[in-house]
């Protein structure tokens, strides 16, 4: 196994004459769930595009699993769940998740889907109907199933609590903790940095497009000498 999941090189990003990634250099270690924080236009989903190949670097460099991120199936081993997701409105929930499962080439189990369903407190039936019809919170579950079930060692989540209730939110936590416990690694990125502090074994800061911070969300509080993660982040991007 490669000793990092990821690895930014620095990474750099312009649209015009804005810079929305400035030479970034970051490691995500194998088995871990590591957290992206930042304000908004802070280059965190600019930094998940590049990854991806959804974007084009301007500089540096990324590996994925020790592989070039541009390398023909170097994504092979990744679930993705955008920030704004939204599935096609005429498939069914179990419609959707057979199809996404295709092409992550895994095969479609009804037991499997169950009990990852019910995990996220998604009603059942709700996978007999058209998604057109799903409220927010359960067309965010639909895509974290689809992520779970995938069975892919590298799931990389943008924004992933997006329209979840507390209860959902717990949930989402829990299965998170035992994607790690696993072995699989989780990349996330969230606003909430109660989220990153209670599920991130390590966390960055970015702001304007730089890396302000990485370590242990623990580390960044001992640096500023702050009482919570919010205050240390304050004072981080200050």
């Amino acid at each position: 196994m490669a000793d990092a999941a990821l690895r930014f090189m620095n990474v750099s990003k312009c649209f015009g004459q804005v810079t929305a990634l400035g030479d970034v250099c970051l490691e995500v270690r194998p088995a871990e769930c590591f957290g992206l924080a930042g304000t908004n236009g802070a280059g965190k989903t600019t930094l998940i595009k590049c990854l991806l190949d959804l974007a084009e670097v301007d500089a540096g460099t990324m590996e994925i699993f020790g592989t070039d991120h541009r390398a023909s199936g170097a994504r092979a081993g990744v679930a993705f769940l955008p920030e704004r997701f939204s599935p096609p409105y005429y498939l069914n929930g179990r419609d959707f998740l057979r199809y996404l499962l295709a092409l992550h080439r895994t095969s479609y189990v009804e037991a499997a889907a169950a009990r990852v369903v019910a995990g996220l407190d998604l009603p059942a039936d709700v996978l007999d109907k058209p998604a057109r019809n799903y409220s927010k919170g359960m067309t965010q579950k639909l895509g974290l199933a689809a992520c779970l079930l995938s069975g892919k060692p590298l799931l990389v989540l943008d924004e992933p609590m997006t329209g979840l209730d507390p209860k959902a939110r717990a949930l989402v936590k829990q299965q998170l903790r035992g994607l790690r416990a696993s072995g699989r690694t989780v990349l996330l990125t969230s606003h909430a940095l109660a989220d990153i502090e209670e599920m991130c074994d390590r966390m960055a800061v970015l702001h304007a497009g730089r890396l302000k911070f990485a370590g242990a969300p623990s580390e960044l509080r001992l640096a500023y000498g702050a009482r919570d993660l919010e205050e240390a982040f304050l004072s981080c991007i200050a």
